[in-house]
Protein backbone atom coordinates (compact mmCIF):
# COMPACT_ATOMS: atom_id res chain seq x y z
CA UNK A 1 0.00 0.00 0.00
CA UNK A 2 1.23 3.63 -0.42
CA UNK A 3 -0.97 5.17 1.96
CA UNK A 4 -0.48 3.22 5.72
CA UNK A 5 -2.62 5.99 7.81
CA UNK A 6 -5.25 8.66 7.61
CA UNK A 7 -4.41 12.08 9.43
CA UNK A 8 -7.96 13.18 10.35
CA UNK A 9 -8.79 17.18 11.99
CA UNK A 10 -11.83 16.81 14.45
CA UNK A 11 -14.32 19.90 14.22
CA UNK A 12 -15.60 20.56 10.86
CA UNK A 13 -14.06 17.55 9.34
CA UNK A 14 -14.73 14.82 11.51
CA UNK A 15 -17.09 16.27 13.70
CA UNK A 16 -20.24 18.10 13.19
CA UNK A 17 -20.99 20.85 15.89
CA UNK A 18 -18.78 18.70 17.86
CA UNK A 19 -20.45 15.60 17.35
CA UNK A 20 -19.24 12.60 14.87
CA UNK A 21 -22.06 10.57 13.51
CA UNK A 22 -22.36 6.69 13.93
CA UNK A 23 -21.49 5.98 10.18
CA UNK A 24 -18.39 8.08 10.14
CA UNK A 25 -17.20 6.14 13.44
CA UNK A 26 -18.00 2.84 11.18
CA UNK A 27 -16.00 4.14 8.09
CA UNK A 28 -13.44 4.62 11.00
CA UNK A 29 -13.52 0.62 11.39
CA UNK A 30 -13.23 -0.03 8.42
CA UNK A 31 -10.00 1.85 8.03
CA UNK A 32 -8.76 -0.01 10.90
CA UNK A 33 -9.69 -3.32 9.71
CA UNK A 34 -7.47 -2.76 6.49
CA UNK A 35 -4.48 -2.73 8.26
CA UNK A 36 -4.14 1.35 8.32
CA UNK A 37 -3.41 3.50 11.57
CA UNK A 38 -5.70 6.28 12.07
CA UNK A 39 -4.14 9.59 13.84
CA UNK A 40 -6.51 12.19 14.84
CA UNK A 41 -4.78 16.19 14.46
CA UNK A 42 -6.99 18.74 16.74
CA UNK A 43 -6.80 22.29 18.23
CA UNK A 44 -8.58 20.71 21.44
CA UNK A 45 -7.13 20.26 24.41
CA UNK A 46 -6.95 16.33 25.70
CA UNK A 47 -9.83 16.75 28.59
CA UNK A 48 -12.14 18.50 26.60
CA UNK A 49 -12.08 16.36 23.76
CA UNK A 50 -12.98 13.17 26.02
CA UNK A 51 -16.22 15.22 26.75
CA UNK A 52 -17.58 15.17 23.52
CA UNK A 53 -15.84 12.18 22.00
CA UNK A 54 -15.77 8.35 23.05
CA UNK A 55 -14.21 6.61 21.07
CA UNK A 56 -10.38 7.73 21.29
CA UNK A 57 -9.57 4.23 21.03
CA UNK A 58 -9.82 3.85 17.22
CA UNK A 59 -6.61 6.45 17.18
CA UNK A 60 -3.28 4.94 16.81
CA UNK A 61 -2.21 8.55 18.06
CA UNK A 62 -4.05 11.93 19.18
CA UNK A 63 -1.93 15.43 17.95
CA UNK A 64 -3.52 17.69 20.04
CA UNK A 65 -3.37 21.50 21.08
CA UNK A 66 -2.56 21.75 17.38
CA UNK A 67 0.61 20.01 17.42
CA UNK A 68 1.72 20.69 20.94
CA UNK A 69 0.93 17.55 22.71
CA UNK A 70 0.47 14.12 21.34
CA UNK A 71 -1.33 11.28 23.13
CA UNK A 72 -1.26 7.36 22.85
CA UNK A 73 -5.01 6.32 23.64
CA UNK A 74 -3.65 2.30 23.67
CA UNK A 75 -1.19 3.08 26.86
CA UNK A 76 -2.46 6.79 27.90
CA UNK A 77 0.75 8.29 27.53
CA UNK A 78 1.37 11.94 27.12
CA UNK A 79 4.35 13.85 25.30
CA UNK A 80 4.82 17.01 25.55
CA UNK A 81 5.96 18.39 22.16
CA UNK A 82 6.20 21.92 23.41
CA UNK A 83 7.53 24.78 26.12
CA UNK A 84 4.39 24.83 28.20
CA UNK A 85 3.58 28.92 28.82
CA UNK A 86 4.47 30.93 31.43
CA UNK A 87 1.97 31.08 33.74
CA UNK A 88 2.04 34.96 34.09
CA UNK A 89 0.50 34.87 30.33
CA UNK A 90 -3.20 33.66 31.31
CA UNK A 91 -3.28 36.00 34.57
CA UNK A 92 -2.06 38.99 32.24
CA UNK A 93 -4.84 37.92 29.56
CA UNK A 94 -7.21 37.98 32.21
CA UNK A 95 -6.00 41.58 34.04
CA UNK A 96 -6.77 42.62 30.48
CA UNK A 97 -10.50 41.76 30.15
CA UNK A 98 -9.92 38.67 28.29
CA UNK A 99 -12.77 36.45 30.02
CA UNK A 100 -13.05 33.25 27.45
CA UNK A 101 -9.63 31.59 27.94
CA UNK A 102 -8.36 28.11 27.87
CA UNK A 103 -5.14 25.97 28.78
CA UNK A 104 -3.62 22.86 27.92
CA UNK A 105 -0.61 21.97 28.61
CA UNK A 106 0.91 24.12 25.98
CA UNK A 107 -1.53 25.84 24.14
CA UNK A 108 -3.61 28.59 25.76
CA UNK A 109 -6.43 29.69 23.32
CA UNK A 110 -9.48 32.13 23.69
CA UNK A 111 -11.46 34.54 21.13
CA UNK A 112 -11.60 36.88 18.96
CA UNK A 113 -11.91 39.89 19.11
CA UNK A 114 -9.12 39.28 21.80
CA UNK A 115 -6.33 39.37 19.26
CA UNK A 116 -5.40 42.42 19.91
CA UNK A 117 -4.73 41.92 24.08
CA UNK A 118 -2.90 38.91 22.98
CA UNK A 119 -0.14 40.16 21.07
CA UNK A 120 0.48 42.96 23.93
CA UNK A 121 0.81 39.88 26.41
CA UNK A 122 3.08 38.41 24.30
CA UNK A 123 5.09 42.13 23.86
CA UNK A 124 4.89 42.86 27.31
CA UNK A 125 6.34 39.02 28.49
CA UNK A 126 8.61 38.88 25.88
CA UNK A 127 8.58 35.84 24.71
CA UNK A 128 8.82 33.79 21.56
CA UNK A 129 5.01 32.77 20.69
CA UNK A 130 2.87 32.69 17.69
CA UNK A 131 -0.35 33.41 17.25
CA UNK A 132 -2.67 31.08 14.96
CA UNK A 133 -6.20 31.75 14.17
CA UNK A 134 -8.83 29.09 13.60
CA UNK A 135 -12.62 30.10 12.27
CA UNK A 136 -12.74 32.69 15.30
CA UNK A 137 -10.60 31.12 18.07
CA UNK A 138 -7.07 32.88 18.66
CA UNK A 139 -4.27 29.65 19.80
CA UNK A 140 -1.27 30.90 21.05
CA UNK A 141 1.55 27.96 21.06
CA UNK A 142 5.44 28.20 20.59
CA UNK A 143 6.75 29.75 17.38
CA UNK A 144 7.32 26.41 14.38
CA UNK A 145 5.02 24.71 16.79
CA UNK A 146 1.68 23.85 14.51
CA UNK A 147 -0.43 20.33 13.31
CA UNK A 148 2.50 19.58 10.72
CA UNK A 149 5.05 19.00 13.44
CA UNK A 150 3.04 16.97 15.63
CA UNK A 151 1.85 14.64 12.73
CA UNK A 152 5.41 14.26 11.98
CA UNK A 153 6.21 13.38 15.96
CA UNK A 154 2.73 11.01 15.90
CA UNK A 155 4.24 9.25 12.78
CA UNK A 156 7.62 8.73 13.71
CA UNK A 157 6.62 6.88 16.99
CA UNK A 158 4.37 4.36 14.61
CA UNK A 159 7.28 4.23 11.90
CA UNK A 160 5.42 5.33 9.56
CA UNK A 161 6.72 8.77 6.96
CA UNK A 162 4.37 11.51 6.31
CA UNK A 163 4.97 10.18 2.55
CA UNK A 164 2.42 7.38 3.35
CA UNK A 165 0.30 9.29 4.93
CA UNK A 166 -3.34 11.09 3.82
CA UNK A 167 -4.25 14.16 5.48
CA UNK A 168 -8.00 15.69 6.13
CA UNK A 169 -9.18 19.11 7.35
CA UNK A 170 -11.11 21.98 6.72
CA UNK A 171 -9.95 25.49 8.37
CA UNK A 172 -6.99 27.73 8.36
CA UNK A 173 -4.96 25.50 11.22
CA UNK A 174 -4.88 22.47 8.71
CA UNK A 175 -2.80 23.60 5.57
CA UNK A 176 0.52 22.81 7.33
CA UNK A 177 -0.41 19.14 7.76
CA UNK A 178 -2.25 18.99 4.38
CA UNK A 179 1.08 20.04 2.74
CA UNK A 180 3.00 18.15 4.73
CA UNK A 181 1.23 14.49 3.80
CA UNK A 182 1.87 13.03 0.58
CA UNK A 183 -2.13 13.96 -0.22
CA UNK A 184 -4.08 16.64 1.63
CA UNK A 185 -7.91 16.19 1.15
CA UNK A 186 -10.54 18.88 2.15
CA UNK A 187 -14.36 17.98 2.97
CA UNK A 188 -16.17 19.83 1.01
CA UNK A 189 -17.36 22.17 3.69
CA UNK A 190 -13.53 23.56 3.69
CA UNK A 191 -12.13 27.20 3.61
CA UNK A 192 -11.55 27.89 -0.14
CA UNK A 193 -8.14 28.50 0.44
CA UNK A 194 -7.69 25.12 1.63
CA UNK A 195 -9.75 23.43 -1.36
CA UNK A 196 -7.87 25.50 -4.00
CA UNK A 197 -4.33 24.14 -2.50
CA UNK A 198 -6.21 20.53 -1.52
CA UNK A 199 -4.99 17.54 -3.95
CA UNK A 200 -8.71 15.93 -3.38
CA UNK A 201 -11.65 18.19 -2.42
CA UNK A 202 -14.50 15.60 -1.58
CA UNK A 203 -18.11 15.75 -2.49
CA UNK A 204 -19.30 14.92 0.94
CA UNK A 205 -18.89 17.47 3.79
CA UNK A 206 -17.60 17.04 7.43
CA UNK A 207 -17.35 13.20 8.55
CA UNK A 208 -19.82 12.00 5.24
CA UNK A 209 -16.42 13.62 3.58
CA UNK A 210 -14.20 11.74 5.88
CA UNK A 211 -16.40 8.34 4.91
CA UNK A 212 -15.83 9.00 1.11
CA UNK A 213 -12.44 9.67 1.43
CA UNK A 214 -12.20 6.16 3.66
CA UNK A 215 -13.76 4.52 0.49
CA UNK A 216 -11.54 5.67 -1.76
CA UNK A 217 -8.34 4.60 0.26
CA UNK A 218 -9.80 0.86 0.52
CA UNK A 219 -11.05 0.29 -2.73
CA UNK A 220 -7.71 1.56 -4.74
CA UNK A 221 -5.33 3.15 -2.02
CA UNK A 222 -6.24 6.28 -4.03
CA UNK A 223 -4.50 4.93 -7.27
CA UNK A 224 -6.81 7.53 -9.61
CA UNK A 225 -5.40 10.70 -7.72
CA UNK A 226 -1.65 9.59 -8.95
CA UNK A 227 -1.88 11.73 -12.02
CA UNK A 228 -3.08 14.62 -10.08
CA UNK A 229 0.04 14.52 -7.00
CA UNK A 230 2.64 16.33 -9.23
CA UNK A 231 3.57 18.84 -6.54
CA UNK A 232 6.16 15.69 -5.22
CA UNK A 233 7.65 14.86 -8.99
CA UNK A 234 11.15 14.25 -8.88
CA UNK A 235 13.21 16.60 -11.42
CA UNK A 236 15.13 14.99 -13.79
CA UNK A 237 16.12 17.97 -16.23
CA UNK A 238 14.51 20.25 -18.99
CA UNK A 239 14.07 19.54 -22.94
CA UNK A 240 15.11 22.28 -24.84
CA UNK A 241 11.73 24.49 -25.06
CA UNK A 242 12.71 24.20 -20.95
CA UNK A 243 9.40 22.05 -20.03
CA UNK A 244 10.34 20.32 -16.48
CA UNK A 245 10.33 16.79 -16.72
CA UNK A 246 9.39 14.91 -13.89
CA UNK A 247 9.25 11.27 -12.21
CA UNK A 248 6.23 10.06 -9.55
CA UNK A 249 8.60 9.94 -6.62
CA UNK A 250 6.14 6.82 -5.98
CA UNK A 251 5.35 3.37 -8.23
CA UNK A 252 8.38 4.28 -10.68
CA UNK A 253 10.53 1.38 -11.87
CA UNK A 254 13.55 3.22 -13.01
CA UNK A 255 16.54 2.37 -15.24
CA UNK A 256 19.82 4.63 -15.49
CA UNK A 257 21.93 3.27 -18.00
CA UNK A 258 25.10 4.07 -19.72
CA UNK A 259 28.80 3.57 -21.00
CA UNK A 260 31.15 4.17 -18.12
CA UNK A 261 32.24 8.05 -17.52
CA UNK A 262 28.88 9.14 -19.38
CA UNK A 263 27.22 10.71 -16.18
CA UNK A 264 25.53 8.10 -14.40
CA UNK A 265 26.60 8.66 -11.10
CA UNK A 266 25.73 12.66 -11.11
CA UNK A 267 22.46 11.89 -12.45
CA UNK A 268 21.89 9.69 -9.60
CA UNK A 269 23.16 11.79 -6.94
CA UNK A 270 21.11 14.84 -8.30
CA UNK A 271 17.89 12.58 -7.85
CA UNK A 272 18.94 11.28 -4.17
CA UNK A 273 20.00 15.22 -3.05
CA UNK A 274 15.83 15.97 -4.08
CA UNK A 275 14.84 12.80 -2.73
CA UNK A 276 16.31 13.62 0.81
CA UNK A 277 15.64 17.15 0.01
CA UNK A 278 11.28 16.24 -0.36
CA UNK A 279 11.80 13.47 3.00
CA UNK A 280 11.55 10.35 1.03
CA UNK A 281 13.73 7.61 2.09
CA UNK A 282 15.90 5.65 -0.09
CA UNK A 283 18.66 2.72 0.44
CA UNK A 284 21.60 2.04 -2.31
CA UNK A 285 23.24 -0.82 -2.51
CA UNK A 286 26.42 -0.23 -3.91
CA UNK A 287 28.58 -2.94 -4.72
CA UNK A 288 31.73 -0.97 -5.36
CA UNK A 289 31.79 1.99 -2.75
CA UNK A 290 30.78 4.71 -5.02
CA UNK A 291 28.12 6.17 -2.27
CA UNK A 292 30.44 6.31 0.51
CA UNK A 293 30.38 9.88 0.92
CA UNK A 294 27.33 10.64 0.28
CA UNK A 295 25.49 13.37 2.32
CA UNK A 296 22.38 12.69 4.01
CA UNK A 297 22.70 8.94 4.27
CA UNK A 298 24.65 6.26 6.94
CA UNK A 299 26.86 3.65 4.62
CA UNK A 300 26.87 0.61 6.29
CA UNK A 301 29.55 -1.51 5.30
CA UNK A 302 33.36 -0.74 4.00
CA UNK A 303 35.88 -2.32 2.06
CA UNK A 304 37.06 -4.19 5.67
CA UNK A 305 33.66 -5.22 7.09
CA UNK A 306 30.89 -6.64 5.45
CA UNK A 307 27.40 -5.09 5.65
CA UNK A 308 24.58 -7.09 8.06
CA UNK A 309 21.43 -7.28 6.73
CA UNK A 310 19.81 -7.16 10.26
CA UNK A 311 21.85 -3.29 10.94
CA UNK A 312 20.57 -2.39 7.67
CA UNK A 313 16.73 -3.12 8.82
CA UNK A 314 17.35 -1.90 12.11
CA UNK A 315 18.57 1.71 10.90
CA UNK A 316 15.71 1.78 8.18
CA UNK A 317 13.39 1.41 11.47
CA UNK A 318 13.37 5.52 11.38
CA UNK A 319 11.59 7.05 8.28
CA UNK A 320 14.14 9.85 8.22
CA UNK A 321 17.07 7.39 7.88
CA UNK A 322 18.95 6.89 4.29
CA UNK A 323 21.13 3.88 4.41
CA UNK A 324 24.08 3.24 1.85
CA UNK A 325 25.08 -0.85 1.91
CA UNK A 326 28.29 -0.99 0.71
CA UNK A 327 29.42 -3.72 -0.12
CA UNK A 328 33.30 -4.03 -0.49
CA UNK A 329 33.67 -6.17 2.06
CA UNK A 330 31.48 -8.60 0.53
CA UNK A 331 34.05 -11.07 -1.36
CA UNK A 332 32.61 -10.16 -5.37
CA UNK A 333 31.12 -13.57 -6.40
CA UNK A 334 28.81 -13.71 -2.71
CA UNK A 335 27.47 -10.24 -3.10
CA UNK A 336 24.54 -11.35 -5.49
CA UNK A 337 23.66 -13.91 -2.75
CA UNK A 338 23.60 -11.26 0.06
CA UNK A 339 21.46 -9.13 -2.05
CA UNK A 340 19.19 -12.02 -2.63
CA UNK A 341 18.81 -11.96 1.33
CA UNK A 342 18.51 -8.54 1.53
CA UNK A 343 15.77 -7.64 -1.27
CA UNK A 344 13.10 -9.56 0.66
CA UNK A 345 13.49 -8.04 3.88
CA UNK A 346 13.12 -4.96 2.36
CA UNK A 347 10.65 -5.95 0.68
CA UNK A 348 8.65 -7.36 4.05
CA UNK A 349 9.38 -3.66 5.12
CA UNK A 350 7.98 -1.78 2.46
CA UNK A 351 4.37 -4.04 3.09
CA UNK A 352 4.05 -3.04 6.78
CA UNK A 353 5.78 0.71 6.75
CA UNK A 354 6.02 1.58 3.12
CA UNK A 355 9.43 2.48 3.32
CA UNK A 356 11.91 2.52 1.43
CA UNK A 357 10.61 5.03 -0.80
CA UNK A 358 13.28 4.07 -3.32
CA UNK A 359 16.00 1.07 -3.40
CA UNK A 360 18.79 2.19 -6.17
CA UNK A 361 20.88 -1.06 -7.39
CA UNK A 362 24.46 0.52 -8.40
CA UNK A 363 25.65 -2.34 -11.09
CA UNK A 364 22.57 -3.92 -11.64
CA UNK A 365 24.14 -6.36 -14.56
CA UNK A 366 26.07 -7.86 -11.56
CA UNK A 367 23.51 -7.97 -9.12
CA UNK A 368 20.79 -9.10 -10.82
CA UNK A 369 22.66 -10.47 -13.53
CA UNK A 370 20.85 -12.27 -16.71
CA UNK A 371 20.08 -15.36 -14.83
CA UNK A 372 19.29 -14.32 -11.95
CA UNK A 373 15.17 -15.35 -10.76
CA UNK A 374 13.22 -13.45 -8.47
CA UNK A 375 12.18 -14.82 -5.38
CA UNK A 376 8.06 -15.90 -4.92
CA UNK A 377 7.96 -12.63 -2.52
CA UNK A 378 10.80 -10.27 -4.30
CA UNK A 379 8.39 -9.10 -6.59
CA UNK A 380 5.20 -9.61 -5.74
CA UNK A 381 2.84 -6.48 -5.72
CA UNK A 382 6.49 -4.01 -6.58
CA UNK A 383 4.98 -1.02 -6.94
CA UNK A 384 7.54 1.36 -5.44
CA UNK A 385 10.92 2.75 -6.72
CA UNK A 386 13.26 0.07 -7.70
CA UNK A 387 16.28 1.86 -9.45
CA UNK A 388 18.57 0.01 -11.84
CA UNK A 389 22.22 1.43 -12.53
CA UNK A 390 24.01 -0.22 -15.00
CA UNK A 391 26.82 -0.25 -18.50
CA UNK A 392 24.94 -3.48 -19.57
CA UNK A 393 21.08 -3.42 -19.73
CA UNK A 394 21.38 -6.24 -22.00
CA UNK A 395 23.10 -7.79 -19.22
CA UNK A 396 20.30 -7.16 -16.51
CA UNK A 397 17.70 -9.99 -15.49
CA UNK A 398 14.72 -9.95 -17.72
CA UNK A 399 12.22 -10.16 -14.53
CA UNK A 400 14.12 -6.90 -13.38
CA UNK A 401 13.79 -5.15 -16.55
CA UNK A 402 9.41 -6.37 -17.51
CA UNK A 403 9.14 -4.14 -14.41
CA UNK A 404 10.86 -0.67 -15.58
CA UNK A 405 8.75 2.14 -16.05
CA UNK A 406 11.25 4.44 -16.94
CA UNK A 407 15.00 5.06 -18.62
CA UNK A 408 17.51 7.94 -18.38
CA UNK A 409 20.23 6.89 -21.03
CA UNK A 410 22.82 8.42 -21.67
CA UNK A 411 26.71 7.61 -23.15
CA UNK A 412 28.32 8.23 -26.73
CA UNK A 413 24.89 6.20 -28.66
CA UNK A 414 22.22 6.17 -26.07
CA UNK A 415 19.56 5.17 -28.64
CA UNK A 416 21.62 2.04 -29.01
CA UNK A 417 21.57 1.57 -24.98
CA UNK A 418 18.58 2.17 -25.20
CA UNK A 419 17.92 -0.20 -28.43
CA UNK A 420 19.62 -3.01 -26.22
CA UNK A 421 16.96 -2.55 -23.19
CA UNK A 422 14.09 -3.34 -25.04
CA UNK A 423 15.30 -5.98 -26.55
CA UNK A 424 16.46 -7.69 -23.20
CA UNK A 425 12.93 -6.52 -21.31
CA UNK A 426 11.20 -7.66 -24.83
CA UNK A 427 9.87 -4.02 -25.17
CA UNK A 428 8.84 -2.48 -27.97
CA UNK A 429 11.70 0.09 -29.19
CA UNK A 430 10.30 3.76 -29.29
CA UNK A 431 11.46 5.97 -31.94
CA UNK A 432 14.65 7.72 -30.30
CA UNK A 433 17.11 10.27 -31.29
CA UNK A 434 20.33 9.33 -32.56
CA UNK A 435 23.59 9.86 -31.99
CA UNK A 436 25.73 11.48 -29.41
CA UNK A 437 23.93 13.49 -27.17
CA UNK A 438 25.96 17.45 -25.50
CA UNK A 439 27.25 16.83 -22.14
CA UNK A 440 24.64 17.17 -19.61
CA UNK A 441 21.92 15.38 -21.77
CA UNK A 442 20.36 12.24 -21.91
CA UNK A 443 17.22 10.48 -23.23
CA UNK A 444 14.03 9.81 -21.19
CA UNK A 445 11.77 7.68 -22.00
CA UNK A 446 8.45 7.03 -19.95
CA UNK A 447 7.57 3.40 -21.04
CA UNK A 448 3.79 4.06 -20.99
CA UNK A 449 4.17 7.27 -23.74
CA UNK A 450 5.27 7.06 -27.15
CA UNK A 451 7.89 9.88 -27.00
CA UNK A 452 11.65 9.88 -26.53
CA UNK A 453 12.91 12.89 -25.35
CA UNK A 454 16.12 14.81 -24.69
CA UNK A 455 16.54 16.07 -21.36
CA UNK A 456 19.42 18.57 -20.20
CA UNK A 457 19.53 16.61 -16.56
CA UNK A 458 19.54 18.85 -13.37
CA UNK A 459 22.67 18.51 -11.56
CA UNK A 460 22.89 17.78 -7.76
CA UNK A 461 23.02 21.36 -5.74
CA UNK A 462 26.37 20.00 -4.26
CA UNK A 463 29.29 18.57 -5.20
CA UNK A 464 30.04 15.11 -4.09
CA UNK A 465 33.52 14.95 -2.46
CA UNK A 466 34.46 11.12 -3.88
CA UNK A 467 35.93 8.72 -1.30
CA UNK A 468 36.11 5.67 -3.07
CA UNK A 469 38.63 2.92 -1.67
CA UNK A 470 38.89 1.09 -4.54
CA UNK A 471 39.87 4.49 -6.50
CA UNK A 472 41.62 6.36 -3.82
CA UNK A 473 43.61 3.67 -2.10
CA UNK A 474 42.95 -0.33 -4.00
CA UNK A 475 43.86 -1.89 -6.86
CA UNK A 476 41.90 -1.33 -10.00
CA UNK A 477 43.73 -4.43 -11.38
CA UNK A 478 46.61 -4.44 -14.75
CA UNK A 479 43.44 -3.30 -16.98
CA UNK A 480 42.70 -0.52 -15.66
CA UNK A 481 45.94 0.96 -13.96
CA UNK A 482 47.79 3.97 -15.68
CA UNK A 483 51.24 3.46 -17.02
CA UNK A 484 54.25 5.43 -17.07
CA UNK A 485 55.63 4.74 -20.04
CA UNK A 486 56.66 7.87 -21.58
CA UNK A 487 58.12 8.92 -25.09
CA UNK A 488 60.13 6.02 -26.04
CA UNK A 489 58.16 3.28 -23.70
CA UNK A 490 60.94 2.47 -22.02
CA UNK A 491 59.39 3.31 -18.90
CA UNK A 492 56.68 0.75 -17.37
CA UNK A 493 55.76 2.57 -13.88
CA UNK A 494 51.91 1.05 -12.19
CA UNK A 495 49.63 3.50 -10.92
CA UNK A 496 46.89 0.93 -9.40
CA UNK A 497 44.92 3.71 -7.67
CA UNK A 498 45.02 7.41 -7.41
CA UNK A 499 47.30 7.75 -4.74
CA UNK A 500 49.99 5.70 -6.36
CA UNK A 501 49.32 7.80 -9.70
CA UNK A 502 49.87 10.88 -7.55
CA UNK A 503 53.06 9.50 -6.38
CA UNK A 504 54.71 8.15 -9.12
CA UNK A 505 53.28 11.88 -10.84
CA UNK A 506 55.50 13.83 -8.80
CA UNK A 507 59.18 11.82 -9.01
CA UNK A 508 59.01 10.96 -13.01
CA UNK A 509 60.79 13.37 -15.09
CA UNK A 510 59.32 16.45 -16.95
CA UNK A 511 59.68 15.07 -20.69
CA UNK A 512 57.44 11.78 -19.42
CA UNK A 513 54.74 13.85 -17.17
CA UNK A 514 54.05 16.54 -20.21
CA UNK A 515 54.22 13.64 -23.04
CA UNK A 516 51.10 11.91 -21.10
CA UNK A 517 49.63 14.95 -20.23
CA UNK A 518 49.40 16.49 -23.95
CA UNK A 519 48.64 13.05 -25.41
CA UNK A 520 45.67 13.29 -23.45
CA UNK A 521 46.45 9.94 -21.24
CA UNK A 522 45.84 11.46 -17.95
CA UNK A 523 42.23 12.89 -19.33
CA UNK A 524 41.77 9.27 -20.89
CA UNK A 525 42.53 7.40 -18.07
CA UNK A 526 40.29 9.08 -15.35
CA UNK A 527 37.51 9.41 -17.87
CA UNK A 528 37.21 5.36 -18.93
CA UNK A 529 39.78 3.76 -15.55
CA UNK A 530 38.56 6.01 -12.85
CA UNK A 531 35.06 7.19 -14.05
CA UNK A 532 35.30 10.38 -13.48
CA UNK A 533 34.13 12.48 -16.49
CA UNK A 534 34.56 15.47 -14.28
CA UNK A 535 38.01 14.73 -13.55
CA UNK A 536 38.64 14.12 -16.96
CA UNK A 537 37.60 17.45 -18.51
CA UNK A 538 39.62 19.48 -15.68
CA UNK A 539 42.74 17.51 -16.67
CA UNK A 540 41.76 18.00 -20.35
CA UNK A 541 41.89 21.59 -20.02
CA UNK A 542 44.86 21.83 -17.79
CA UNK A 543 46.85 20.22 -20.78
CA UNK A 544 45.38 22.90 -23.04
CA UNK A 545 46.36 25.60 -20.71
CA UNK A 546 50.28 24.64 -21.73
CA UNK A 547 51.18 24.97 -18.47
CA UNK A 548 55.06 24.25 -17.30
CA UNK A 549 55.95 20.57 -16.27
CA UNK A 550 55.57 21.81 -12.22
CA UNK A 551 52.86 23.85 -12.73
CA UNK A 552 50.63 21.38 -14.60
CA UNK A 553 51.76 18.87 -11.83
CA UNK A 554 49.98 21.03 -9.31
CA UNK A 555 47.05 21.52 -11.05
CA UNK A 556 46.05 17.77 -11.51
CA UNK A 557 47.13 17.03 -8.06
CA UNK A 558 44.74 20.23 -7.07
CA UNK A 559 41.87 18.66 -10.01
CA UNK A 560 42.38 15.11 -7.58
CA UNK A 561 42.47 16.04 -4.13
CA UNK A 562 39.13 18.84 -4.75
CA UNK A 563 37.44 15.30 -5.84
CA UNK A 564 38.80 12.53 -3.52
CA UNK A 565 39.59 12.03 -0.14
CA UNK A 566 42.98 10.20 -0.09
CA UNK A 567 44.53 8.76 2.70
CA UNK A 568 46.82 11.62 3.77
CA UNK A 569 49.45 14.19 2.36
CA UNK A 570 52.11 11.42 3.07
CA UNK A 571 50.87 9.36 0.60
CA UNK A 572 51.14 11.39 -2.15
CA UNK A 573 54.77 12.39 -1.13
CA UNK A 574 54.03 16.44 -1.52
CA UNK A 575 54.69 16.98 2.50
CA UNK A 576 58.07 17.76 2.01
CA UNK A 577 59.29 21.48 2.40
CA UNK A 578 61.79 23.62 0.08
CA UNK A 579 63.60 23.60 3.15
CA UNK A 580 64.51 20.14 3.41
CA UNK A 581 67.99 19.10 2.07
CA UNK A 582 67.66 17.04 -1.34
CA UNK A 583 67.83 13.19 -1.50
Amino acid sequence: MRYLALAADYDGTLAHHGKVSSSTIDALKRLKDSGRKLVMVSGRELEDLFTTFEHAELFDRLVLENGALLYNPATREETILAEPPPPQLVEMLYARGVSRISAGRVIVATWEPHQKEVLEVIQDLGIERQVIFNKGAVMVLPSGTNKATGLAAGLLQLGLSPHNCVAIGDAENDHTFLAASECGVAVSNALNSLKERADLVTTADHGHGVEELIDRMIDDDLASLNQKLKRHGLLVGKTADGTERRLDPFGVNLLIAGSSASGKSTITTGLLERLENKGYQFLIVDPEGDYSTLNGASVLGDASRAPLVEEVLDFLKTPTHNVVVNLLGIPLDQRPSFFDSLLPRLQALRSSKGRPHWVLVDEAHHLLHAQWKPGEQNFTGQKMGLTLITVHPESVSQAALERVTAAIVLGERPDKTLHAFCQAAGKPLPLAPEGALSRGDALLWEVNRDEVVVVHTEPPKTERRRHSRKYAEGNLGPDRSFYFRGPAKKLKLKAQNLTLFLQIAEGIDEETWLFHLEQGDYAEWFREGIKDEDLAAATEKIAASKLSADESRGAVRAAVEARYTLPSDRATGHEEKEDQPAK
